[in-house]
């Protein structure tokens, strides 16, 4: 149960950081270093990563389409991992 958890958070990690990496690719005229560096002094950080855990959600209804509950469950903690991220990057 611990490993599919595991398991389950680290892919909804990562598809968080690719949905991210794609929104940046497709939308933004800079490099991923410029606009991260831009997104830092103008702090949009956090919608960048709001933006991003879009992808998080596909990989939850694929884990619930194939009826793998406890990776479902790790990809929803990936998400509140997120938005507490976002909530600090908010408000420091």
């Amino acid at each position: 149960m611990k490993k599919e958890l595991l398991i389950g958070f680290l892919i909804g990690i990562a598809a968080n950081i690719a949905g991210s990496y794609l929104y940046i690719f497709f939308f933004s005229e800079y490099t991923l270093e410029t606009t991260l560096q831009i997104a830092l002094e103008e702090d949009v950080l956090g919608n960048i990563i709001a933006l991003g855990a879009v992808l998080t959600l596909c990989a939850f209804f694929i884990f619930l389409k194939k009826n793998q509950i406890y990776r479902a469950r790790g990809a929803v903690f990936a998400v509140i991992l997120a938005s507490i991220i976002v909530l600090i990057s908010k408000f420091y």
